[in-house]
């Protein structure tokens, strides 16, 4: 179970730099890390439908007549509504959003957590080393990283079958 500071000091560790004990500690590390935490994991978390951060909500109109979207959403992979800024239009009275929701960093995946922390550490090398070579590096190791973690998330079993509510296998058996 990793918490913020240590997913802020694995990728101190990436860049050769030691750890940080709290978030809050007036170091340049400590700083950044405060500082680029949430924005970077929020994004990462955003740019795939990662299969432990999706989750469907069911939503309820509101007296406006619309449908406000959860704050703790990062973005919606379905619905049935225009989306409008943070409000989502339908005709329905409720409907149900497939979305890619903020998670804790403890429910974080292995394959995650390595590629959050390259990212992280992408992200601190030039404030905190100047070294492009290392940034360079660091980019190399994240490409290789994000296509591995895909790869891991889209191979996870589900137990959804979209074959078994088929109308015409039903009828043939």
């Amino acid at each position: 179970m990793q918490t913020k500071i240590d997913l802020c000091s694995m990728a101190l560790l990436k860049l050769g730099e030691q750890p940080i004990q709290s978030l809050t500690a007036d170091s340049p590390a400590a700083q950044l890390a405060r500082t680029l935490f949430d924005s970077v994991t929020d994004t990462l978390l955003a740019m795939h439908p990662w299969k432990f951060a999706c989750s469907k909500t069911e939503l309820h109109k509101t007296d406006n007549g619309d449908f406000i979207i959860p704050t703790d959403c990062l973005r919606i992979v379905k619905c049935d509504g225009e989306i409008i800024g943070d409000k989502i239009i339908a005709p329905a009275h409720k409907i149900i959003i497939t979305a890619i929701m903020r998670k804790p960093p403890e429910s974080f995946p292995g394959y995650f957590v390595s590629l959050l922390t390259t990212k992280l550490a992408m992200e601190f090398c030039i404030p905190l080393t100047a070294d492009q070579t290392v940034f360079r590096m660091l980019a190399a190791l994240y490409e290789t990283e994000m296509q591995s973690a895909k790869f891991i998330d889209s191979t996870m079993s589900t137990t959804h079958n979209g074959i078994d509510n088929f109308s015409l296998v039903s009828a043939r058996f």
